[in-house]
Protein backbone atom coordinates (compact mmCIF):
# COMPACT_ATOMS: atom_id res chain seq x y z
CA UNK A 1 0.00 0.00 0.00
CA UNK A 2 1.32 3.70 -0.72
CA UNK A 3 0.33 6.97 0.12
CA UNK A 4 0.00 10.06 -1.44
CA UNK A 5 2.13 12.40 1.01
CA UNK A 6 0.83 15.87 1.30
CA UNK A 7 4.40 17.59 2.04
CA UNK A 8 3.67 20.74 3.60
CA UNK A 9 5.33 24.12 2.72
CA UNK A 10 8.05 25.33 5.40
CA UNK A 11 9.05 28.51 5.89
CA UNK A 12 12.68 27.45 5.95
CA UNK A 13 12.86 26.18 2.36
CA UNK A 14 12.61 30.06 1.51
CA UNK A 15 15.13 31.93 3.50
CA UNK A 16 16.96 32.51 0.56
CA UNK A 17 14.45 33.17 -1.96
CA UNK A 18 14.80 37.12 -1.58
CA UNK A 19 18.53 36.56 -2.61
CA UNK A 20 17.54 34.16 -5.89
CA UNK A 21 19.80 31.53 -4.73
CA UNK A 22 18.85 27.64 -3.34
CA UNK A 23 18.78 27.29 0.46
CA UNK A 24 21.98 26.26 1.18
CA UNK A 25 23.08 24.31 4.27
CA UNK A 26 26.44 24.26 5.18
CA UNK A 27 28.89 23.41 8.27
CA UNK A 28 31.28 20.63 9.10
CA UNK A 29 30.81 16.89 9.22
CA UNK A 30 31.69 16.33 12.56
CA UNK A 31 31.09 18.74 15.38
CA UNK A 32 35.06 18.30 16.91
CA UNK A 33 35.47 20.93 19.42
CA UNK A 34 33.35 24.09 20.46
CA UNK A 35 36.07 26.25 19.33
CA UNK A 36 36.04 24.29 15.40
CA UNK A 37 32.22 24.45 15.60
CA UNK A 38 32.11 28.56 16.37
CA UNK A 39 34.80 29.62 14.01
CA UNK A 40 33.32 27.49 11.41
CA UNK A 41 29.85 28.66 12.21
CA UNK A 42 30.78 32.58 12.06
CA UNK A 43 32.14 32.06 8.93
CA UNK A 44 29.42 30.79 7.25
CA UNK A 45 27.17 33.34 8.25
CA UNK A 46 29.52 36.15 7.42
CA UNK A 47 29.37 34.41 4.35
CA UNK A 48 25.85 34.60 3.70
CA UNK A 49 24.91 30.84 5.38
CA UNK A 50 21.77 31.10 7.22
CA UNK A 51 21.41 27.28 8.11
CA UNK A 52 24.30 25.21 10.20
CA UNK A 53 24.50 21.10 9.69
CA UNK A 54 27.28 19.43 11.95
CA UNK A 55 27.36 15.89 12.72
CA UNK A 56 27.26 15.05 16.59
CA UNK A 57 27.14 11.20 15.67
CA UNK A 58 28.73 9.74 13.09
CA UNK A 59 27.98 5.97 11.96
CA UNK A 60 31.74 4.67 10.68
CA UNK A 61 32.07 2.21 8.42
CA UNK A 62 35.05 0.61 10.07
CA UNK A 63 35.24 0.87 14.10
CA UNK A 64 37.83 2.56 15.91
CA UNK A 65 37.48 5.44 13.71
CA UNK A 66 35.98 8.99 15.15
CA UNK A 67 32.67 8.67 15.42
CA UNK A 68 31.56 11.89 17.12
CA UNK A 69 31.55 13.53 20.38
CA UNK A 70 28.60 12.92 21.15
CA UNK A 71 26.25 14.38 23.12
CA UNK A 72 28.36 17.15 24.33
CA UNK A 73 28.21 18.57 21.52
CA UNK A 74 24.24 19.80 20.80
CA UNK A 75 24.77 22.25 23.86
CA UNK A 76 27.53 23.80 21.21
CA UNK A 77 25.40 24.30 18.22
CA UNK A 78 22.53 25.59 20.20
CA UNK A 79 24.72 28.41 22.14
CA UNK A 80 25.75 28.78 17.95
CA UNK A 81 21.38 29.22 17.74
CA UNK A 82 21.19 31.83 20.34
CA UNK A 83 24.78 33.60 19.75
CA UNK A 84 24.43 33.88 15.91
CA UNK A 85 20.86 33.26 15.03
CA UNK A 86 21.97 30.23 12.98
CA UNK A 87 19.35 27.80 12.23
CA UNK A 88 21.20 24.38 13.16
CA UNK A 89 20.43 20.88 12.26
CA UNK A 90 21.76 17.17 12.71
CA UNK A 91 21.65 13.78 11.88
CA UNK A 92 19.87 11.46 13.99
CA UNK A 93 20.08 7.40 13.93
CA UNK A 94 17.76 6.49 16.59
CA UNK A 95 15.40 7.32 19.00
CA UNK A 96 17.98 8.14 21.94
CA UNK A 97 19.42 10.59 19.28
CA UNK A 98 15.83 12.32 18.54
CA UNK A 99 15.18 12.90 21.80
CA UNK A 100 19.06 14.37 22.79
CA UNK A 101 18.06 16.98 19.64
CA UNK A 102 14.51 18.04 20.60
CA UNK A 103 15.47 18.59 24.25
CA UNK A 104 18.28 21.37 22.80
CA UNK A 105 16.13 22.34 20.08
CA UNK A 106 17.12 21.46 17.50
CA UNK A 107 15.92 23.02 14.43
CA UNK A 108 16.03 20.62 11.39
CA UNK A 109 17.12 16.97 11.78
CA UNK A 110 18.37 14.19 8.38
CA UNK A 111 18.06 10.96 8.33
CA UNK A 112 21.18 9.36 7.21
CA UNK A 113 21.91 6.93 4.49
CA UNK A 114 22.76 3.90 6.16
CA UNK A 115 19.73 4.32 8.62
CA UNK A 116 17.59 5.02 5.42
CA UNK A 117 18.61 1.63 4.38
CA UNK A 118 16.84 0.11 8.01
CA UNK A 119 13.32 0.51 8.04
CA UNK A 120 13.26 -0.54 11.41
CA UNK A 121 16.05 2.53 11.82
CA UNK A 122 13.50 4.53 10.53
CA UNK A 123 10.30 3.35 12.21
CA UNK A 124 11.97 4.35 15.37
CA UNK A 125 13.30 7.32 14.59
CA UNK A 126 9.48 8.16 13.13
CA UNK A 127 7.75 6.78 16.43
CA UNK A 128 10.02 9.42 18.57
CA UNK A 129 8.97 12.19 16.25
CA UNK A 130 5.42 11.41 16.35
CA UNK A 131 3.84 14.92 17.07
CA UNK A 132 6.98 16.72 16.87
CA UNK A 133 6.51 19.99 13.91
CA UNK A 134 9.86 20.42 12.48
CA UNK A 135 11.74 19.78 8.94
CA UNK A 136 13.37 16.22 8.23
CA UNK A 137 15.82 15.83 5.98
CA UNK A 138 16.04 11.90 4.24
CA UNK A 139 19.11 10.89 2.65
CA UNK A 140 18.76 8.40 -0.32
CA UNK A 141 19.74 5.21 0.88
CA UNK A 142 22.77 3.70 0.28
CA UNK A 143 21.77 1.39 -2.46
CA UNK A 144 19.45 2.85 -5.46
CA UNK A 145 16.57 1.57 -4.20
CA UNK A 146 13.65 4.40 -4.61
CA UNK A 147 10.69 2.43 -3.11
CA UNK A 148 13.02 2.43 -0.01
CA UNK A 149 13.61 5.83 0.21
CA UNK A 150 9.85 6.45 -0.56
CA UNK A 151 9.28 3.92 1.93
CA UNK A 152 11.04 6.16 4.50
CA UNK A 153 8.94 9.36 3.77
CA UNK A 154 5.96 7.43 4.36
CA UNK A 155 6.80 6.06 7.85
CA UNK A 156 7.36 9.51 8.79
CA UNK A 157 4.31 10.85 7.31
CA UNK A 158 2.33 8.35 9.12
CA UNK A 159 3.42 9.74 12.11
CA UNK A 160 2.55 13.18 11.48
CA UNK A 161 5.67 14.28 9.98
CA UNK A 162 4.43 16.87 7.44
CA UNK A 163 7.86 19.43 6.57
CA UNK A 164 10.12 16.87 4.84
CA UNK A 165 12.76 17.18 2.02
CA UNK A 166 15.06 14.58 0.33
CA UNK A 167 18.83 15.26 0.43
CA UNK A 168 20.73 13.39 -2.92
CA UNK A 169 24.04 12.06 -1.80
CA UNK A 170 24.67 9.65 -4.24
CA UNK A 171 24.76 5.66 -4.23
CA UNK A 172 27.36 3.27 -3.01
CA UNK A 173 29.45 1.06 -5.70
CA UNK A 174 32.39 -1.10 -5.54
CA UNK A 175 34.20 0.89 -7.81
CA UNK A 176 33.29 4.18 -8.59
CA UNK A 177 35.11 5.30 -11.38
CA UNK A 178 35.10 9.21 -10.59
CA UNK A 179 33.07 10.10 -7.63
CA UNK A 180 32.78 8.80 -4.34
CA UNK A 181 29.48 7.71 -5.01
CA UNK A 182 27.82 6.81 -8.19
CA UNK A 183 24.93 10.03 -8.39
CA UNK A 184 22.50 7.95 -10.60
CA UNK A 185 20.79 11.31 -11.09
CA UNK A 186 17.47 9.28 -12.76
CA UNK A 187 17.00 8.17 -9.27
CA UNK A 188 16.14 11.70 -7.77
CA UNK A 189 14.58 12.73 -10.46
CA UNK A 190 11.67 10.22 -10.31
CA UNK A 191 11.30 10.71 -7.03
CA UNK A 192 10.45 14.22 -7.47
CA UNK A 193 8.18 12.69 -10.22
CA UNK A 194 6.70 10.86 -7.65
CA UNK A 195 6.19 12.92 -4.69
CA UNK A 196 5.94 16.79 -6.74
CA UNK A 197 6.01 18.80 -3.81
CA UNK A 198 9.01 17.14 -2.04
CA UNK A 199 12.01 19.66 -1.80
CA UNK A 200 14.73 17.53 -3.36
CA UNK A 201 18.26 19.10 -1.91
CA UNK A 202 21.84 17.69 -3.17
CA UNK A 203 24.49 17.05 -1.27
CA UNK A 204 27.63 17.30 -3.63
CA UNK A 205 30.64 16.23 -0.89
CA UNK A 206 29.14 13.03 -0.22
CA UNK A 207 28.85 12.61 -3.90
CA UNK A 208 31.97 13.56 -5.25
CA UNK A 209 34.01 12.39 -2.47
CA UNK A 210 36.61 15.63 -2.97
CA UNK A 211 36.63 19.38 -2.47
CA UNK A 212 37.34 19.54 -6.42
CA UNK A 213 34.24 17.99 -7.56
CA UNK A 214 32.01 20.48 -5.13
CA UNK A 215 31.47 23.01 -7.77
CA UNK A 216 30.42 20.69 -10.50
CA UNK A 217 27.97 18.63 -9.06
CA UNK A 218 26.46 21.56 -7.47
CA UNK A 219 25.83 23.02 -10.69
CA UNK A 220 24.57 19.93 -12.27
CA UNK A 221 21.75 19.52 -9.20
CA UNK A 222 20.88 23.46 -10.25
CA UNK A 223 20.47 22.72 -13.64
CA UNK A 224 17.79 19.58 -12.50
CA UNK A 225 16.12 21.99 -10.75
CA UNK A 226 17.34 20.93 -6.87
CA UNK A 227 15.43 23.21 -4.49
CA UNK A 228 19.00 23.81 -2.27
CA UNK A 229 21.86 21.87 -1.17
CA UNK A 230 23.73 20.52 1.98
CA UNK A 231 27.43 20.93 1.49
CA UNK A 232 30.22 20.22 4.02
CA UNK A 233 32.11 23.01 5.53
CA UNK A 234 35.06 23.06 7.76
CA UNK A 235 37.35 25.97 8.81
CA UNK A 236 40.51 23.62 8.34
CA UNK A 237 39.29 21.13 6.35
CA UNK A 238 42.67 19.06 6.28
CA UNK A 239 42.60 18.90 9.48
CA UNK A 240 38.94 17.36 9.72
CA UNK A 241 38.70 14.57 12.09
CA UNK A 242 36.32 12.81 9.07
CA UNK A 243 35.92 13.30 5.60
CA UNK A 244 38.68 15.61 5.46
CA UNK A 245 39.07 15.47 2.05
CA UNK A 246 35.29 16.40 0.73
CA UNK A 247 35.29 19.58 2.59
CA UNK A 248 35.67 22.85 1.73
CA UNK A 249 35.95 26.56 3.86
CA UNK A 250 33.61 29.05 4.34
CA UNK A 251 35.29 31.17 2.19
CA UNK A 252 35.36 28.11 -0.44
CA UNK A 253 31.77 27.52 -0.39
CA UNK A 254 30.93 31.71 -1.15
CA UNK A 255 32.95 31.43 -4.11
CA UNK A 256 31.37 28.31 -5.56
CA UNK A 257 27.93 29.62 -4.75
CA UNK A 258 28.49 32.95 -6.24
CA UNK A 259 29.87 30.79 -9.62
CA UNK A 260 26.62 28.79 -9.88
CA UNK A 261 24.08 29.22 -12.42
CA UNK A 262 20.59 29.44 -11.25
CA UNK A 263 18.21 28.40 -13.77
CA UNK A 264 14.51 29.48 -14.27
CA UNK A 265 11.97 26.11 -13.44
CA UNK A 266 9.62 27.84 -16.62
CA UNK A 267 10.62 30.25 -19.74
CA UNK A 268 10.52 33.64 -18.26
CA UNK A 269 8.80 35.74 -21.21
CA UNK A 270 5.73 34.59 -23.64
CA UNK A 271 8.90 34.51 -26.88
CA UNK A 272 10.42 31.51 -24.82
CA UNK A 273 7.69 29.88 -23.77
CA UNK A 274 6.71 29.46 -27.86
CA UNK A 275 10.18 28.02 -28.75
CA UNK A 276 9.84 25.56 -26.17
CA UNK A 277 6.47 24.47 -26.69
CA UNK A 278 7.41 24.48 -30.31
CA UNK A 279 10.41 22.17 -29.92
CA UNK A 280 8.40 19.79 -27.34
CA UNK A 281 5.56 19.41 -30.26
CA UNK A 282 8.46 18.04 -32.33
CA UNK A 283 9.47 16.05 -29.73
CA UNK A 284 5.92 14.47 -28.86
CA UNK A 285 5.53 13.50 -32.40
CA UNK A 286 8.79 11.52 -32.40
CA UNK A 287 7.72 9.99 -29.13
CA UNK A 288 4.88 8.83 -31.19
CA UNK A 289 6.95 7.64 -33.66
CA UNK A 290 9.07 5.40 -31.60
CA UNK A 291 5.83 3.84 -29.45
CA UNK A 292 4.62 3.13 -32.84
CA UNK A 293 8.02 1.60 -33.98
CA UNK A 294 8.18 -0.20 -31.30
CA UNK A 295 4.08 -1.62 -30.86
CA UNK A 296 5.24 -2.96 -34.69
CA UNK A 297 8.25 -4.37 -33.35
CA UNK A 298 6.74 -6.53 -30.82
CA UNK A 299 4.23 -7.86 -33.03
CA UNK A 300 6.96 -9.06 -35.00
CA UNK A 301 8.31 -10.71 -31.68
CA UNK A 302 5.75 -12.13 -31.37
CA UNK A 303 5.32 -13.94 -34.70
CA UNK A 304 8.81 -15.11 -34.10
CA UNK A 305 8.05 -16.47 -30.53
CA UNK A 306 5.17 -19.00 -32.30
CA UNK A 307 7.29 -19.88 -35.24
CA UNK A 308 10.17 -20.44 -32.65
CA UNK A 309 7.48 -22.39 -30.47
CA UNK A 310 6.05 -24.97 -33.38
CA UNK A 311 9.38 -25.28 -34.57
CA UNK A 312 11.16 -26.31 -31.38
CA UNK A 313 13.75 -23.38 -31.82
CA UNK A 314 15.48 -22.05 -28.65
CA UNK A 315 14.01 -18.07 -27.39
CA UNK A 316 18.18 -16.84 -27.32
CA UNK A 317 20.00 -16.91 -30.29
CA UNK A 318 23.40 -15.25 -29.27
CA UNK A 319 24.82 -14.42 -32.51
CA UNK A 320 21.60 -12.85 -33.59
CA UNK A 321 21.97 -10.71 -30.61
CA UNK A 322 25.39 -9.54 -30.40
CA UNK A 323 24.79 -8.91 -34.57
CA UNK A 324 22.20 -6.34 -33.76
CA UNK A 325 24.06 -4.95 -31.18
CA UNK A 326 27.15 -4.08 -32.91
CA UNK A 327 25.16 -2.91 -35.62
CA UNK A 328 23.23 -0.35 -33.47
CA UNK A 329 26.30 1.19 -31.74
CA UNK A 330 27.97 1.59 -34.81
CA UNK A 331 25.19 3.28 -36.12
CA UNK A 332 25.62 5.24 -32.65
CA UNK A 333 28.68 6.46 -33.22
CA UNK A 334 28.45 7.22 -36.98
CA UNK A 335 24.81 9.33 -35.35
CA UNK A 336 27.22 11.28 -32.85
CA UNK A 337 25.10 9.72 -30.28
CA UNK A 338 26.15 8.25 -26.95
CA UNK A 339 26.75 4.44 -27.11
CA UNK A 340 25.97 4.10 -23.78
CA UNK A 341 22.73 4.99 -24.09
CA UNK A 342 21.92 3.38 -27.41
CA UNK A 343 23.37 -0.20 -25.34
CA UNK A 344 20.84 0.35 -22.76
CA UNK A 345 17.79 1.55 -24.84
CA UNK A 346 19.03 -1.87 -27.01
CA UNK A 347 19.77 -4.44 -23.79
CA UNK A 348 15.66 -3.16 -22.66
CA UNK A 349 14.14 -4.20 -25.99
CA UNK A 350 15.92 -6.73 -26.42
CA UNK A 351 15.08 -8.38 -23.03
CA UNK A 352 11.54 -7.08 -23.33
CA UNK A 353 11.10 -9.10 -26.57
CA UNK A 354 12.93 -12.84 -24.40
CA UNK A 355 10.06 -12.33 -21.74
CA UNK A 356 7.30 -11.81 -24.67
CA UNK A 357 8.44 -14.80 -26.14
CA UNK A 358 9.09 -16.74 -23.12
CA UNK A 359 5.33 -15.94 -22.28
CA UNK A 360 4.51 -17.79 -25.66
CA UNK A 361 6.48 -20.83 -25.51
CA UNK A 362 5.13 -21.30 -22.03
CA UNK A 363 1.14 -20.60 -22.55
CA UNK A 364 -0.80 -23.55 -23.02
CA UNK A 365 -2.95 -24.11 -25.67
CA UNK A 366 -6.84 -24.16 -24.68
CA UNK A 367 -8.33 -27.12 -23.93
CA UNK A 368 -4.86 -28.56 -23.24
Amino acid sequence: MTYQLDIQPCPEWNLFTRLQRPLVIAGPCSAESEEQLFETATLLKNNGIEVLRAGIWKPRTRPNCFEGIGMKGLPWLQHIQKTLGLKISTEVANAHHVEAALKHDIDMLWIGARSTANPFAVQEIAEALRGVDIPVFVKNPVNPDIELWIGAFERLYLRGIKKMGAIHRGFSSYNSARYRNTPQWQIPIELKRRVKQLPLFCDPSHIGGHREYIQEISQKAMDLGFDGLIVESHVHPDCALSDAAQQITPVQLKEILEHLVIREAHPNNSANHLIIEELREKIDTLDSSIMEALTNRMKIIEEIGLYKKENNITILQPDRWESILSRVTEEARENNLPVELVERVFKAIHQASIDRQTDIMNKKELGA
